[in-house]
């Protein structure tokens, strides 16, 4: 997520709201998260860096009866270091934690759990082996994402899923280097890629990646490859024209909007007017000068 989008008015629909959620992960957090319902597992679930609260709204609606849901974002809140400030700054510099609650609480009675700091202090708030579902989406830098792989890692239930937004874009090389080295070095095994999160777990990834399989075989709309690397197996999900999961309309999608603005119509022209003084004189001059002088006036 490279630029700011700013909110003005009252989300009526999800998409309303500013950030970065294609469709496809739309449906593949769905997929998951019902999943994981379905079969039984308890957990919480946890969202590092939450922007305007997209995916968070979204997350939300999986909360279950005794389950947490925690989101952290430094929102208008210091960095701990230099090179995370410059990236706030630049990326971010507009996110207010009032605008947050204000999205989310347009979809929710409840807001989750804010903690406003560093995704650092995650792990010192929330209990290892508790959540059933991370998404990490906060700081792109190297030191950061390696932390928060690591911290997701501990806080995850036994087969568990972890998403790691950015793993594959063009300007966030320290997200691509920590997602692949987990997967090389800290026993991450990939579940699913899409166009731009990596879906994996510390448990066994076979079950669910067959379930997964046996879904997408069954829809025409997303494009189904599958690659060997480094004794992974690889699922890769396109979309291809996939229409997104259906979602509530918030508590203002029946308020009707303010009308737009009239721009103030252009000032008319104002006639320009003949010298009334130098009618006068005109009319002053003998006749003959008079009739010539009024000819070239006209």
């Amino acid at each position: 997520m490279a630029t700011t989008q700013e909110t003005t008015r009252p989300p009526r629909r999800l998409d309303d709201v500013p950030g970065w959620f294609p469709v496809l992960d739309q449906v593949l957090f769905d997929w998951f998260l019902g999943r994981q319902e379905d079969s039984g597992m308890r957990g919480d679930l946890l969202e590092v860096g939450v922007y305007m609260g997209k995916s968070a709204i979204f997350t939300g609606r999986h909360l279950r009866p005794g389950e947490s849901f925690t989101v952290c974002d430094l929102f208008e809140g210091d960095a701990p270091d230099h090179a995370n400030q410059a990236e706030s700054t630049k990326s971010y510099g507009k996110l207010t934690r009032r605008l947050f609650e204000e999205n989310y609480l347009a979809f929710h009675d409840e807001l989750p759990r804010v903690l406003q700091g560093p995704s650092s202090v995650v792990p010192a708030e929330v209990a290892p082996g508790t959540c059933r579902f991370v998404h990490v989406d906060a700081s792109h830098l190297y030191e950061h994402v390696h932390g928060d792989i690591g911290a997701a890692r501990d806080l995850l239930v036994p087969d568990g899923i972890v998403v790691l937004d950015d793993f594959r874009s063009e300007h966030t090389p320290g997200v691509s280097i920590a997602a692949w080295e987990a997967v090389l070095n800290r026993g991450l095994s990939p579940v699913c890629i899409s166009t731009q999160k990596l879906y994996g777990t510390w448990g066994d990834p076979g079950p669910v990646q067959e379930e997964l399989i046996e879904m997408v075989r069954g829809r025409s709309d997303c494009h189904l490859s599958m690659q060997e690397a480094a004794g992974h197996r690889i699922i890769r999900l396109k979309s291809k024209g996939m229409p997104g999961p259906e979602f509530p309309p918030s508590r203002y999608a029946e308020v009707p909007e303010a009308p737009e603005p009239v721009p103030a119509a252009a000032a008319s022209p104002v006639p320009r007017r003949r010298s009334r003084v130098r009618r006068v004189a005109v009319d002053l001059l003998p006749p003959v000068l008079t009739r010539a002088l009024r000819r070239t006036m006209r």
